[in-house]
């Protein structure tokens, strides 16, 4: 697999964990809050610029983790039966979002153990300073490890692969992309937004970005077994 394949992979599966909404709902929860007591527009925004880095900061160290124990275990080439068990893991977690991702209710709650949930609500709640806020999202991505893993395990595949220097470009791409639409949220905060506007929004489109995001698992899953496994066995025969 070659430099821009496999940087395309790496791109795609952080587009498909960008589309998950777990930090997005406490992004909204913490600015409702922040907002509701009367905080300043500036004191929201440092809140909620304190989160997105948490979120951002722990993504890179779960990829990175990820891929220095691949890197450990395998070297520089996985066996293909790691492969064909991330491609299973892929399409598996890509059904499951498709019957599961949204509890059978009104809104956006995802389906997270309970015991996640109600600690995230309550420390959005509790959260008063920048490092909390930071604290928060970086518990935020391990919440949500049950959805996004399978996308981090396939890049972290890929990028044992790759020479040193093209493996942090890739870890900064899945990073950066990953953030997209958390960061879009901040700025429409900061824009004046109003946060019902947005979760009106979220709420008309939730099952448009379940399909997206398990559709999207699913294709990756078979683009990675025939680019990776059914290639490296013709070339064998």
């Amino acid at each position: 697999m070659d430099i821009a394949s496999s940087l395309a992979i790496v791109t795609l599966a952080a587009l498909i964990h960008a589309s998950f909404q777990l930090s997005v709902s406490v992004l909204t929860l913490l600015s409702g809050h922040a907002i509701g007591a009367k905080h300043s527009q500036s004191r929201v925004m440092r809140l909620t610029f304190g989160f997105v880095s948490g979120v951002g900061v722990m993504t890179v160290l779960a990829l990175s983790f990820i891929s220095l124990i691949f890197l450990h275990i395998f070297g520089n080439e996985a066996p293909q039966f790691v492969w064909a068990i991330a491609c299973g893991l892929l399409i598996g977690v890509g059904l499951a979002v498709w019957f599961f991702y949204y509890r059978r209710e009104k809104g956006t709650s995802i389906w997270i153990p309970r015991s996640f949930a109600r600690y995230l609500s309550d420390r959005s709640k509790a959260t008063k300073h920048g490092v909390e806020a930071f604290s928060l999202g970086l518990t935020t991505v391990l919440s949500e490890l049950l959805f996004i893993a399978a996308p981090m395990i396939i890049s972290a595949l890929v990028l044992i692969q790759l020479p040193a220097p093209w493996q942090l470009v890739g870890i900064a791409i899945y990073s950066v992309v990953s953030l997209l639409t958390l960061f879009s949220v901040w700025v429409l905060i900061g824009s004046g937004h109003k946060l019902s506007s947005i979760q009106k929004w979220r709420e008309d489109n939730k099952h448009f970005l379940q399909f997206a995001a398990g559709g999207a698992l699913t294709v990756l899953g078979f683009f990675v077994y025939v680019c990776k496994i059914v290639s490296d066995v013709t070339g064998a025969i």
